[in-house]
């Protein structure tokens, strides 16, 4: 199992302690493209190399190229894997965890064997979604990804794919040996305290930015975060403080940053952190269609929360 020494960035070090590659924070990292929606909009993968070193350098614990937040599902198969290839290379692939989601099992294993021979350390994987399957389906699903050899973490986003990962479920899929964490995007924190009895070795991972601190409280082991991409440090000084049970002063902060954070549980969430990312002084971009920008009305309270946040000095 791949491990750590220490973390070093603009936050500080901390202590050199084993680690698998999916503990700590994950940004599902925002995809730079360039060109506007009437007309050719690439990926600049110059921009996302040096994004990915970025967050690493600000206190971040690696990166999650291919999630939902990096438009995956609007790329060609070659800009995908070059994707995985440009982070890899950026912060090597020990703290890389792409997803491989996919709407055959097939194409999921492929995805996941295209990680492991970029050099990636571990794999995230939602349960099938070309239609809503049933456990069996699912079961083979998770089955088949796993034959790639690389740990998989389960990704339980009921709120878009329509297949909720219980926690019964992600204990047996655990105890195949088929998933060794999942990210709970679900919302609800009780599931926490349910996984821990059925699953004690299952990791927990938050999932989405506003539960962070009820899922630390809980026990989580990592977070695949969508702000850091604007705001690592103070994102990483929240995950750092809760994590350590001192709610002195994960608590405050939490507050401060969750008018923002509730936006990475809405349907808008790319839109969202890219514009923030674009307020804070790094490039966000525009999205792929069929995303839109924003409507007024919410680029305004983006706007408005990014604002109260950076003139707190939390940028």
């Amino acid at each position: 199992m791949t491990t750590y020494g220490t973390t070093t960035g603009t936050t500080g070090t901390t202590p050199a302690t084993p680690r698998r590659p999916w503990h700590g924070i994950l940004v599902a990292t925002a995809l730079p493209l360039t060109g506007d929606l009437t007309g050719d909009l690439s990926v600049d993968h110059d921009r996302y190399a040096e994004h990915c070193a970025w967050l690493v350098d600000n206190g971040c614990d690696g990166v999650v190229p291919n999630g939902s937040l990096g438009e995956y599902q609007v790329l060609t198969p070659r800009e995908r894997a070059r994707v995985v290839e440009t982070a890899v290379a950026a912060v090597g692939g020990e703290r890389v965890m792409p997803g491989v989601a996919a709407y055959g099992s097939a194409e999921a294993r492929r995805w996941a064997e295209q990680a492991g021979e970029s050099g990636c350390a571990a794999v995230m994987l939602l349960p099938p979604t070309a239609y809503r399957a049933d456990e069996r389906s699912v079961l083979a699903h998770y089955a088949e990804v796993a034959r790639a050899g690389l740990p998989v973490v389960a990704y339980n986003n009921p709120v878009d794919t329509k297949v909720d990962l219980v926690p019964e479920q992600l204990a047996r899929l655990h105890g195949e040996g088929w998933i060794q964490g999942v990210k709970e995007f679900s919302g609800d924190v009780r599931r926490a305290y349910r996984i821990a009895e059925l699953a004690p070795d299952l990791d927990l991972l938050a999932g989405a930015d506003d539960v962070l601190l009820e899922l630390a409280v809980a026990g989580a082991k990592g977070w695949v975060a969508g702000y850091p991409n604007a705001l690592p440090r103070a994102c990483a000084a929240l995950y750092r403080a809760a994590t350590a049970g001192d709610l002195a002063t994960a608590t405050p902060l939490y507050r401060q940053l969750h008018p923002l954070l509730r936006w990475d549980s809405r349907v808008e969430f790319v839109q969202a952190v890219k514009l923030s990312m674009d307020l804070a002084g790094r490039y966000g971009g525009p999205v792929r269609p069929p995303r839109m920008p924003l409507p007024p009305e919410r680029e305004a309270a983006v706007r408005a929360a990014t604002g109260e946040v950076l003139a707190a000095g939390l940028g």
